[in-house]
Parts: structure tokens; sequence; C-alpha cells
């Protein structure tokens, strides 16, 4: 991200003057009536979470610094809006905006934050020596703590569900999990994760892990724990390709459980990368004249990339050459880089809070799993990332049939005829459920989309167990338009988890049911270690 910004061009930009004019009399007529509330005790609470303590309502002149604080803000997010400019430019001047605003809030300062001042009182400074130790932990570590993470172990109280890594190569481990039922579906489930991150957002705590749901409803799965590269390694990993992710991991996998299960065809999932990575595969795989997977299911994936949401800012000509000269050919796309963008497209939530509860407060933040693995990422190949960012995010490649190659093979996603299930979450900022939805207009094949509700992740894992959110489905037999608001007008909200309507799909995509092998692997995929394998636990550094 740092890179990106610090590499744009200076854009002249200009506001109307009656616009500029409008602007400035709202600005001074509320800093006015501020002014006067101030004066007269009356100011209220702002209605903002971070300023909701009860030192901010009692500290006059912190709450007029609050006050001031949103108006400018306001005013210019309006001139943002007021700016002469092209649209792909405003997105950029208010994601900046968005940064300095939230960068400046007074709550992130212990000199105009009357609540961390009052912890400090309350704890005869404790506090400021407890801040300071988190602050320099976090120096060290290089990145800011979101969660206890001596709370979990991977493999111990994470990543439990049982299994065997059946195969790896330089690039990823397969699992293969043991059945937790008598008889399984004859027709195997293969799981690809996105590689930015660990496999294990699938499979967190037994009761919110998408994998042993899935075990569970009696389905044979295997799932790609991908290789986390790092700069000391010297096997050349670091010179990967998207090709090379296609052919040496994605349809490797694919093959692993067909030949241990015996069956022609697999069912396959990708979620996020994956799934654009699974699409990608199956497209090569059927230029190839090969069909290894029956049915597919896509978890808030891209194959359209048109429009990416506010990462649009991010996405240009000249970010796109700095990254190949960078790594190209060879190096790694850093996970420290990865994760910060991914914050900072959230800042509130994901950076500033942990500064003033962490720092601020001498707060530990309490134990999370999701944030523990949120904090987990991993390397990328730079020849990988290079072509990927380029063909995906800025040309959009994929979604003309034979533009993008692959393996010396130009792909067609739009020759994929399998049955797909698609997912979007209807308040996902990496994936825009809209784009998600994309995914209908380019498949062949019988297609159900779900909506479901919140964001990336927490749409995605939502056990039925939990009972909470919602999902939408269209009604039997409708058509699936190629404007995704004509397909939620009609679509019917259901209470609870889609996982109980996915796996009502997969049932019948999963063949005849046979009696369930204990014996993971087979002769040629005999089992290498246990679940969850040693892939995973690499860090990046």
């Amino acid at each position: 991200m740092n890179a990106h910004l610090s590499a744009a061009r200076p854009v002249p930009v200009s506001v109307a003057p009656d616009a500029l004019a409008d602007i400035q009399a709202e600005f001074s007529r509320e800093w006015l009536r501020l002014c006067e509330q101030a004066k007269a005790g009356s100011l209220p609470p702002p209605a903002d979470r971070r300023f909701a303590g009860e030192a901010w309502a009692k500290a006059g002149p912190h709450l007029l610094m609050v006050h001031a604080y949103l108006l400018s803000a306001r005013a210019l997010n309006r001139m943002v809006d007021a700016a002469q400019v092209s649209e792909p430019l405003r997105q950029r001047l208010r994601f900046s905006i968005m940064q300095w605003i939230d960068a400046l809030s007074p709550a992130n300062f212990l000199a105009f934050n009357p609540d961390a001042q009052q912890s400090i009182i309350d704890s005869a400074g404790k506090v400021l020596s407890a801040g300071m130790a988190n602050l320099l932990a976090d120096i060290k570590r290089g990145r800011i703590t979101q969660t206890d993470e001596t709370h979990f172990e991977i493999g111990r109280n994470v990543a439990t569900t049982a299994g065997s890594v059946v195969f790896q190569n330089p690039l990823m481990q397969v699992i293969q999990y043991a059945p937790l039922t008598d008889k399984v579906y004859r027709r195997p489930l293969v799981i690809v994760p996105p590689n930015i991150n660990k496999y294990y957002i699938l499979d967190l705590q037994p009761e919110n892990s998408f994998v042993r749901h899935a075990v569970e409803q009696g389905h044979t799965v295997f799932i790609i724990s991908w290789r986390n590269p790092l700069a000391s390694d010297a096997d050349g990993v670091d010179t990967a390709t998207w090709s090379d992710y296609l052919d040496d991991a994605v349809l490797r996998a694919l093959d692993v459980a067909r030949e241990i299960t015996g069956e022609k065809q697999v069912n396959a999932l990708g979620f996020c990368v994956g799934g654009t990575m699974l699409a990608s595969a199956l497209a090569l795989a059927h230029a190839r004249g090969q069909e290894p997977v029956a049915s597919l299911t896509l978890l808030t994936s891209l194959l359209d990339f048109h429009d990416t949401g506010v990462l649009k800012v991010f996405v240009d000509e000249l970010h796109a050459q700095v990254r190949e000269q960078q790594f190209g050919k060879g190096g790694l796309m850093p996970a420290r880089d990865l994760a910060t963008t991914f914050s900072f497209l959230r800042p509130n939530e994901l950076v500033w809070n942990y500064v003033v509860n962490n720092y601020l407060k001498g707060q530990t933040p309490p134990a999370f799993d999701l944030l523990f693995w949120n904090a987990d990422s991993t390397n990328l190949p730079g020849p990988f990332f290079s072509w990927y960012f380029r063909n995906t995010y800025l040309e959009n490649n994929l979604k003309v049939p034979g533009l993008a190659q692959a393996a010396d093979t130009p792909i067609d996603l739009t020759r994929l005829e399998m049955p797909a299930y698609l997912f979007g979450s209807r308040e996902d900022h990496i994936v825009p459920w809209v784009s998600a939805y994309a995914s209908t207009q380019l498949l062949r094949g019988p297609r159900r989309f779900v909506l479901g509700a919140s964001g990336h992740i927490a749409g995605v894992i939502n056990p039925p167990a939990k009972k909470k959110r919602s999902y939408w489905v269209a009604p039997e037999g409708a058509s699936l338009p190629g404007d995704p608001n004509a397909w939620l007008s009609q679509a019917q909200e259901r209470p609870g988890s889609w996982w109980s309507d996915w796996a009502e799909w997969l049932s019948g995509q999963g063949g005849t049911r046979v009696a369930a092998r204990r014996k993971l692997g087979n002769a040629r995929f005999a089992p290498i270690e246990a679940a969850p394998g040693s892939y995973v636990k690499v860090r990046a550094v």
C-alpha cells in the first residue's frame, strides 16, 4: 500500500466555487452552534463509539474538540464528493482522506483522550506501564496485536479436526480428514482455501469449523494447506508462477483425492482467491480435455474483477509495473504488506481501536480465534502475485474467453458446465457481493447463488448451531438476471446459516453412500504426518 501511494503522481484537484462556498458556510454555521452549546454546557455526546466513555461526556474541552473533529471530517468528505475529478480518482481521494481522518482522531492521542487519562489515574499508573510494554512488544513483533495470541496453538485448539497429510510438494500439503460417520458419500470434497492466509480459517475450533461440519455431513474431505515461503528458503519456491499453482497445487490436489478415493471426479470448493485459482485450474483442465470436478462451490470469490470495491484504490498500471520490477522474476510479496493493506481498509476497527486499547489503556485484547488467524498471514511468490495482480485486478483478463493463459494455454471460464454453488456476503468489503454474483454470468452449468449476511469472513464462518444471521435465496426456478439487484428483489430471506442450504445442495452432488474407510491415504499416498501438518505452522517473518 505504501509503495503505491508514494508512487502515485500528483493530480490537480479542484472544487467548484459555489460548492466550496456552500461547504464553508455550513462549516461556519455548525462551528458557531457548537461554540454556543459549549458555552452553555449543553454539548451532546457524539454518536460515535470512539467517544462513548463517560469521561468524554464530563470533559467539556475534550468534548468540543471531538465535535470540531467530526465537523471537520464531514467537511473534508463533502469536498471530496464535490471535487471535479474522475470517479476512480475520487475513490482514491476518499480512501486517503479516510486514512488521515481516522488517524487524527482525538481518541488516538493520550493528551486528548480523557478516557485513557482516567484509566491511568484509576490504576495509579499501572495502565501506562502496561501500555508501554504492549507497544514495545508490538514494535519487536512488527505488527499490532489484535488478540491474545498466547491462548491459541495450531493443532491444539485451532485446526484440530483429525486427519493426515497424504501428499506434499514445495507449494502445498494435502490433508485428508478422518470420517466421523459410518457411511460417506462416494464422491469426495476437495477444498482450495486462499493462499494469502492459512487454511484453518475453515477449521478454527470444533464449534465453528466448516471442515468438521462437512465431515459430519458424511463427506470425505481433503484440503490444501499452503506452504508459507520464507526468504531463507533455497529451493526456488520464490519463483513459482500462477501456472505452477494451478498445475502443481490445485490440479495436483484434485488428482490425489481422486486416486485415493478411486473416483473419476470430485466435488471442489474454493474460498476467496482459492476460488479464483480453482475455477482457473478447471478451465485449464478443460482446455486439455480433462474434467476432474463434478460440482463447484465458490465462496466470496471473484471471477469477474470489474468491481473490486475499495481495493480499486491500489490498482493501476504504475503499481503493477512497480511490483513486476520488484519481484516479477523472483522474490516474495511479504505477508506484512498484505496484512497491513487489509487492516487499513477498515482502520478504525483493525488499527486504531487496538492502538487506543493496547497502548493508551494498557489492555490485553481478548482471545479471538478469527483474529489469531488474521494475524497469521503468508508470503507469496513474487511471480505468482505479479501475474495475479495484472491479469485480474488490473486487466480483468479472466473474464474474457481465451485472453488469460496458464501453462501457455488460453483458458475460458465460460466452458465450465458443472453444477455450481456461488456464495457472496452482503457486507463484504473485499469481494463485493455484486461481484461474487457476476460469476453467475460466466459459468454455464446449473447455478445456485446464495447471499449471506455480514462480511468477508464472518459471513462465511457462520455455523448453524449459533443460530445467527440469515441468508437470501431466490425461489426455485427463478432466473439469474444480469443485474444482481434484480436477483435480490426476488430473493427470500431465511434465518440462520447458509451452511445447511449448502449441505443439502452438496448432498445431491455426492453420489451414493458407501462404508467409510478408516485408513487414510492409500499405498501410493501414505500418511506423512498428522493434521494439521507442518506447513501451516510456519509463520511469516
